[in-house]
């Protein structure tokens, strides 16, 4: 009966966020502030749902759903994966619940899928084969995953992956795309070469400008004259200490679903640029015009625009660095606390190609920040640990917000930002549940 009744509170945000607290809970709100405090009826109405108290129920932003009515999705199966949720099947794309992502680093069997094609048949790491080439290469070369071993020098860096349309699912008017919530995100360890390395033996020309990757995959049409994806980076970002060629994360093979036996590793970027299943590169003298390159594809408007307005492909630019964001992954949402026991709070952040400076939360709905421990990075375009704890004044519902800052001053939105059509980029906060009884 809690799915059902989940269900269709979120099938209703997801249509009209305020026209839901009217129905709902009885909140009449500006259309211009969308702030809009819980009246005395409608603060009644929202506790008489949750089952409890809302201590702080005053400050809940209008047209933003309580945490605790979260999509309540059951885990599925796949080989090799723990708990992740199943959003498609053809290709398989699924993520990973926030308290599955509790590790420091991601471990393979928590790492999320975002496939665009279908997986190749023949994946022998003994034969396969990386070709280098492009019309800015001038010593086209093809590598053996052998020769990648012993012509570079390895390299094992934790590196933050995270799908562009990550938190999807708040957008509105709602945007195409798989509905992702919170999991499409993962920091494991990779071990490769560096992808620099690379390119420099094969002599990249002054005109050099992307590198571009083609994988194994098929497309799902089945058509072999069509590439599901191909896409790539500028070649500043190709030559960062950072970019990898990997044939191991964890110290493990890739998991089939993650690239094995070999993929491309561009942190702090969105996911779609880290080319799984990688048997091509190309060095571009131009910017690389390979499948899902040009807009809308991994791309948002150059200008705001209103929610639900159409874009033209030519006011649209691609995504690059990724934004400043953070993780709850301790307590799991829902959890029972006594209150008058402190509660320990952690998670992970991160921004982009840039560094978090600090990471606040908040019991209140936003109205107060509490600053956390932040630990230092274990290397660049990896992921930040940050800890805490509360203590709850009373017994009620509460919602704890993380909010991250990076180190030019650019922070979280308390709620989701700025619309685009395809739903990419939201770094609204985090938002988890907690009855304290």
């Amino acid at each position: 009966m809690k799915k059902e009744t989940n269900y269709e509170i979120n099938k209703l945000y997801s249509k009209d966020p305020i026209e839901a607290d009217r129905l709902l809970w009885g909140r009449r709100t500006s259309a211009l502030t969308r702030r809009g405090f819980l009246n005395n009826s409608a603060l009644m109405a929202m506790t008489a749902a949750v089952g409890t108290a809302i201590p702080y129920g005053r400050f809940l932003p209008a047209g933003l759903i309580p945490a605790a009515f979260a999509a309540d999705n059951a885990p599925d199966r796949i080989e090799g994966k723990e708990g992740l949720i199943i959003l498609n099947d053809r290709p398989v794309n699924a993520e990973t619940p926030a308290h599955l992502l509790d590790d420091d680093i991601t471990p393979n069997r928590y790492m999320f899928i975002r496939n665009n094609g279908l997986l190749p048949e023949n994946t022998d790491p003994q034969s396969w084969q990386l070709e280098v080439g492009g019309e800015s290469c001038l010593r086209p070369t093809t590598f053996t995953i052998a020769d990648l071993k012993a012509r570079f020098e390895e390299v094992t860096l934790q590196l933050q992956l995270e799908c562009g349309g990550n938190g999807r699912n708040e957008f509105v008017p709602a945007a195409s795309g798989n509905q992702w919530t919170t999991g499409a995100v993962g920091c494991p360890s990779f071990t490769g070469v560096r992808l620099r390395d690379v390119l420099n033996y094969c002599s990249v020309a002054q005109d050099a400008v992307y590198v571009g990757y083609y994988g194994a995959d098929s497309h799902t049409s089945g058509n072999p004259g069509l590439d599901p994806i191909s896409r790539g980076v500028p070649i500043a970002k190709a030559m960062e200490r950072e970019s990898l060629i990997a044939w191991a994360m964890n110290g493990e093979d890739i998991p089939l679903q993650n690239g094995y036996p070999l993929r491309m590793v561009c942190a702090g970027w969105p996911g779609s640029v880290s080319g799984k299943w990688l048997n091509r590169l190309v060095v571009r003298d131009r910017v690389h015009d390979g499948e899902k390159m040009a807009a809308p594809s991994y791309s948002v408007p150059s200008v705001s625009v209103a929610p639900g307005s159409r874009v033209a492909n030519e006011d649209m630019r691609i995504i690059e660095s990724m934004i400043v964001k953070s993780l709850t992954t301790f307590p799991q949402s829902g959890v029972s606390h006594d209150y008058r026991q402190r509660l320990t709070v952690r998670g992970h952040a991160w921004a982009g190609d840039n560094q978090v400076s600090a990471v606040f939360i908040s019991i209140d709905f936003g109205a107060t920040w509490l600053p956390t421990a932040l630990r230092p990075v274990s290397n660049r375009l990896a992921w930040q640990h940050w800890q805490s704890w509360v203590q709850f004044p009373e017994p009620g519902y509460y919602e704890i917000w993380s909010r991250a800052m990076d180190e030019q001053g650019r922070s979280q939105p308390m709620v989701v930002p700025g619309w685009n059509p395809r739903g990419y980029l939201n770094n609204a906060c985090h938002r988890i549940a907690v009855q304290a009884v």
